[in-house]
């Protein structure tokens, strides 16, 4: 194959508004005191605004990355020391860690075989009394079964996060992912569809958890009254979690392109679907009804009963030069840190100090397991300048590669 271009969506339009912010010099608005300054310069606000209108929401808050964004949020839904919070092992590690930002304990759900979201069917038998929030991803790109989700959450009194990272104008049911939970939110990270080198958003209609997103990025215990009620202390002990005026220049002109870029990565999904459907023993992405998908990742699952060892897929395919190919994915609870309930120090801390009995042996989450050890492989899509041509010399590698292993 030829040498494919990682995925660039900077031009003359991002180099000519930088330029303009160093020709004023002022590289970032933020001052961590009470005043005008608080909430940002001149670019940081455009963008939020930008991003409200665009999702048809009430209140955009940037970060200088998703991670600071998904810490916020969760500190924003008043989560406290010893809460647990509903995740799943299949997402960026920053999820679950953002978590134990407020020693708070993950607890892990099995994901769905065809879809790689949360089991529903187990999520409710997570629920405890010291359950605070769920936190849904929409991964590779494609919508989490929000809805049920979020009715769930109303029954036992919940609060509901969406991470977005993978999944910019992605939809479920003609709404923007990430608008529907209590907090949203989007990385700009440098391998997403539109980027600011490093950032992210969290979106909301709450005022009280916009009001405190705003107070965890920018040292929030500086400038709150004295008069302030003492339950609304907390957790907003702030941080720097603060983007900077180039970031948010070239995200202004980034959001115009997203349409474009997305429907392109969509495009080039569909070819490569159409091309591979009929493979014997190759699961296909499969989207849900209602709902779109963005192909961060194009996830592919060899199917149980094939023949064909992931492996040698993988080492004939990458041996074709073909770029961007994933061999499984990640489980988060098999990470030392929690196999060893080892966070804050050297004593099992939060675990110890609640007394927290969640449970992280292998075998919790036997789906992604599996799946992460022997099924699942990806393209990544979204990473790379793919071309239609590029999208058919990859299928027939692909087609001839997997015919070969099947004899």
């Amino acid at each position: 194959m030829r040498k494919i271009q990682r995925h660039n969506s900077i031009n003359i339009k991002e180099i000519k508004t930088v330029n303009k912010v160093l020709k004023k010099g002022l590289l970032s608005g933020f001052y961590g005191s009470p005043g005008n300054f608080f909430l940002g310069g001149e670019n940081v606000r455009k963008f939020e605004n930008e991003i409200s209108k665009f999702y048809k929401v009430k209140f955009a808050v940037t970060f200088n990355s998703w991670t600071s964004g998904l810490i916020a949020a969760l500190g924003a839904i008043n989560i406290e020391p010893g809460d647990e919070v509903i995740c799943t092992p299949w997402t960026m590690t920053a999820t679950a860690t953002a978590i134990l930002h407020w020693n708070a304990i993950p607890v892990f759900v099995d994901i769905e075989p065809d879809f790689f979201g949360m089991n529903l069917k187990i999520l409710e038998n997570k629920i405890t009394k010291k359950t605070k929030a769920i936190m849904a991803v929409d991964i590779f790109g494609q919508s989490e079964n929000i809805n049920p989700i979020i009715k769930l959450a109303k029954k036992y009194k919940l609060k509901v996060i969406s991470d977005s990272a993978h999944a910019p104008y992605a939809k479920i049911n003609k709404k923007f992912v990430g608008t529907l939970s209590d907090v949203g939110g989007f990385s700009f990270n440098h391998h997403k569809h539109i980027n600011t080198g490093e950032g992210g958003v969290a979106i909301t209609n709450n005022p009280k958890i916009a009001r405190k997103l705003r107070l965890i990025r920018n040292h929030g215990e500086a400038v709150v009254s004295k008069k302030i009620n003492k339950n609304e202390l907390s957790n907003i002990i702030g941080h720097n979690f603060r983007l900077g005026e180039i970031e948010a220049a070239i995200g202004i002109e980034q959001m115009k392109k997203l349409k474009r870029i997305v429907y392109s990565k969509i495009k080039l999904a569909n070819m490569l679907s159409k091309e591979l459907a009929n493979l014997p023993g190759l699961q296909v992405p499969k989207v849900r009804k209602n709902c779109t998908h963005n192909y961060y990742i194009y996830p592919l699952v060899i199917s149980k009963n094939c023949k064909i060892k992931r492996n040698q897929l993988i080492k004939k395919l990458k041996d074709k030069n073909i770029p961007g190919i994933i061999e499984g994915y990640q489980n988060l609870h098999l990470q030392p840190i929690y196999q060893n309930k080892i966070a804050y120090g050297r004593k099992h801390f939060p675990w110890s100090m609640f007394k927290s009995k969640v449970n992280y042996k292998k075998g919790i989450c036997p789906v992604a397991e599996q799946l992460h050890e022997k099924k699942f492989w990806g393209i990544l899509i979204c990473s790379y300048d793919f071309s239609e041509r590029d999208i058919r010399e990859i299928s027939k590698i692909i087609k001839k590669t997997w015919y070969s292993l099947l004899k």
